[in-house]
């Protein structure tokens, strides 16, 4: 059903939809070479921002003398018959890895430990007396599903006695002109919604610079000033009224809180690939992310999103430095979130994890390739951290938050290199003839020998070491009577437990060259560029899968040649590495279909309490979005726009104010052509048919260049023909 006044919007309402008055404010760049005049600032509370010693070293002590023994037994293994440099070569590897995953190992004791305890932090129910901006950032998102959320969380909002103390902002940083409109048409759909009940508002930058840290400190320097508290979510992101209002009273409560960032749990997934990391970060994420809070505690870390932040700390201490040279490892800065944590700590302000907050939601990845496309960003992102690491004044943990970003790339080069570095190994003691006498004088000949038992006993160690986290998010789960008859029975969750356990298993080999290809291709210089995420569905045809994942098949089939050349047992050793390579375009496929991700979501095989349960909020908004995507189904396109005075009218009120031009300042290349192609056309149906996407999506911003297009005829008229001039 279109809206009934979807063709001619009130004129009224065109009044009521400019942004609130700007208070521009400052938020200055940040050097990584020096601290800003009068950080780290002196905290309101002494114990504000100290951390226990105990806590971290607990964590961080206890992985280290685990790496340090699996470090030993491996030099062990070697020792006994002699170490050769491709042997050194395999424990250096070896420890990197090890020391990589006993660190989430340690962590998920810990987090275990404090599940079990169930400690919430207490705050009093006190009235809310500060400003907080709820800012929804949006780059080429389908529109139903960014209003329809903000929709029902500022309605739900304001039915409580603290919807007064925020404001809701959608800061738009769409390039598309098609869905620039249907922004426009839902943002009026929106305040038709919410009119009298909560505060919102819509803006749109005519150039996404820095793209999404660019688009909030926009907002900040413009706005910032008018709000105590920013509350950053995501285009996906969904949170229950008490996580919002509970985030700012946490705020308000501790001065020298910079920022406090929740665990969001994953929702909404329809694939088998979404339903995996769906199952995977509701049962072993809380483990570690709540062990990591625990030993962190007030150098915690940013994830981007569903988090609240001190505008204060934000815009004094988080500007964002322009990293010299060009991408990939130049620029701006993709991955600021750990950065901007980082820089918020070294100024004097503590960064938390409310590990106990519940009721914070986002969605994931439908597909492999899905993966792959984000991946490849965040790898570049977290890459040039390398670039930061080295700045003057961050706290340690706040450097180890950098590198296990950093790791969290490297590590699949480091897995690839320890993989064919024991390949090599195993094929030089089958084909290589020994040396039993070395030149120095030896009685007794040098045997290329390796200490089985000890080499078996350490592959036991590290399996339990690297599946720990699952091990303990498995062991709580178990023993939690009321989830486990809501997700039907523990025979049906050790079920999901094993499914997602053989499609990880499969699906990580493929993840480790997607990964390792995403490193190459930003050491060979190439940037990501940023392209909108696709949120629902993941399926594509067989011959884009095939192209995607040639690669991967020829590398499992070249891993198993080898293999077999040395003996039918190696092979069967790799193979559950190898399978998922193998079957990487069918596997794929399969998990990237809504249909059998439906099968197994009919059968409550991966399911989570939040998927047989669904929270209120998020139905609520699944109905909107239903209610949005009908309503946009016509929605409002340019020709439209320019006949229509008063949808003109709601356009112009929405559109950004546009900056002072500095005499003498260089012009953009698309600008200036856009203004050529508009001031020189003769008709508007020539110039619509002349505009790029690009092109047309910036004069859509620009209020001149609009004014000047709506003057011109729609058509050109000869001889009495209409023509396209």
């Amino acid at each position: 059903m279109t809206h009934k006044l979807l063709e001619t919007p009130s004129p009224a309402l065109a009044g009521d939809t400019a942004m609130p008055p700007e208070r521009p404010a400052d938020m200055p760049t940040q050097s990584l070479k020096s601290l800003s005049e009068g950080f780290p600032r002196t905290p309101v509370s002494p114990a504000g921002v100290k951390s226990s010693a105990l806590k971290r070293w607990s964590v961080v002590g206890s992985s280290l003398l685990l790496s340090a023994f699996a470090i030993y037994e491996m030099r062990g293994v070697f020792l006994l018959g002699g170490l050769t440099p491709l042997e050194y070569l395999v424990l250096v590897l070896f420890a990197i890895n090890f020391c990589w995953i006993a660190l989430a190992f340690c962590a998920g004791i810990a987090g275990m430990i404090s599940i079990i305890r169930g400690k919430k932090s207490a705050v009093d129910e006190v009235e809310l007396t500060t400003r907080t901006a709820i800012l929804m950032p949006t780059y080429n998102e389908s529109p139903d599903r960014v209003f329809a959320a903000v929709e029902t969380m500022a309605l739900a909002l304001a039915d409580t006695p603290d919807g007064h103390a925020f404001d809701w902002f959608i800061l738009s940083d769409t390039t598309d002109p098609e869905v620039a409109l249907a922004e426009e048409h839902a943002f009026w759909l929106l305040r038709e919604a919410t009119a009298g009940k909560a505060r919102v508002y819509y803006r749109r930058r005519r150039k996404n610079v820095a793209r999404k840290a660019g688009n909030v400190a926009d907002f900040c320097r413009r706005w910032g000033s008018s709000y105590d508290h920013l509350l950053v979510l995501d285009a996906d992101s969904v949170m229950e009224t008490s996580t919002i209002v509970s985030l700012a009273r946490r705020m308000q409560a501790d001065p020298d809180a910079g920022l406090i960032q929740t665990i969001p749990a994953l929702i909404k997934g329809t694939t088998l690939m979404a339903r995996v990391q769906q199952f995977a970060a509701r049962f072993y994420g809380p483990v570690i992310g709540t062990g990591l809070a625990w030993w962190v505690q007030k150098e915690g870390n940013f994830w981007g999103h569903n988090a609240i932040i001190r505008t204060e700390a934000f815009m004094k201490a988080a500007g964002l430095p322009h990293l010299s040279g060009k991408p990939p490892f130049g620029g701006h800065i993709l991955s600021h979130d750990f950065v901007e944590a980082a820089l918020i700590r070294r100024a004097g302000w503590s960064v938390k994890i409310a590990a106990d907050l519940y009721g914070s939601y986002e969605e994931c990845p439908p597909s492999i390739i899905d993966m792959a496309v984000r991946d490849r960003r965040w790898c570049q992102g977290n890459l040039q951290h390398t670039r930061v690491l080295p700045a003057k004044g961050l706290h340690w943990v706040s450097r180890m938050h950098l590198v296990t970003g950093i790791m969290s790339y490297l590590s699949s080069p480091f897995w690839l290199m320890l993989i064919l570095s024991g390949l090599l190994l195993a094929l030089q003691a089958h084909y290589i003839r020994p040396e039993y006498f070395s030149d120095q004088f030896s009685l007794y000949p040098t045997w290329p020998v390796m200490d089985s038992d000890r080499a078996l006993r350490l592959f036991y160690i590290t399996m339990g070491v690297l599946f720990g986290p699952k091990i303990f998010g498995l062991l709580l789960l178990v023993f939690d009577n009321k989830t486990c008859k809501a997700l039907g029975g523990r025979l049906r969750i050790a079920l999901s437990t094993i499914t997602e356990v053989i499609l990880s298993a499969m699906i990580a080999p493929i993840m480790m060259f997607i990964h390792c290809g995403a490193v190459l291709s930003i050491l060979f210089g190439r940037d990501s560029g940023w392209s909108p995420q696709r949120r629902d569905d993941g399926s594509l045809p067989w011959k884009d899968l095939i192209y995607r994942h040639r690669w991967h098949m020829i590398a499992g089939l070249l891993l198993g040649y080898a293999a077999i050349l040395d003996s039918l047992t190696l092979l069967a050793w790799m193979s559950p590495a190898l399978v998922g390579l193998w079957l990487a375009v069918p596997l794929s496929a399969i998990t990237a279909s809504g249909p059998i991700g439906q099968w197994f979501k009919d059968r409550k095989i991966l399911a989570t309490p939040e998927e047989v349960n669904e929270p209120a909020i998020v139905a609520a908004a699944s109905a909107r979005r239903e209610y949005y995507a009908e309503a946009l189904g016509e929605s409002w396109n340019v020709p439209m726009l320019l006949a229509n005075a008063d949808m003109m009218a709601l356009h112009m009120s929405i559109m950004d104010k546009l900056p002072t031009h500095v005499p003498g300042s260089p012009i953009e290349p698309l600008e200036a052509i856009a203004r050529v192609k508009v001031h020189e056309a003769q008709c508007q149906t020539s110039l619509l048919a002349l505009l790029s996407r690009q092109e047309l999506g910036y004069v859509l911003g620009n209020p001149l260049l609009m004014k000047h297009m709506q003057q011109l005829p729609e058509a050109y008229a000869d001889d009495d023909l209409v023509t396209i001039c």
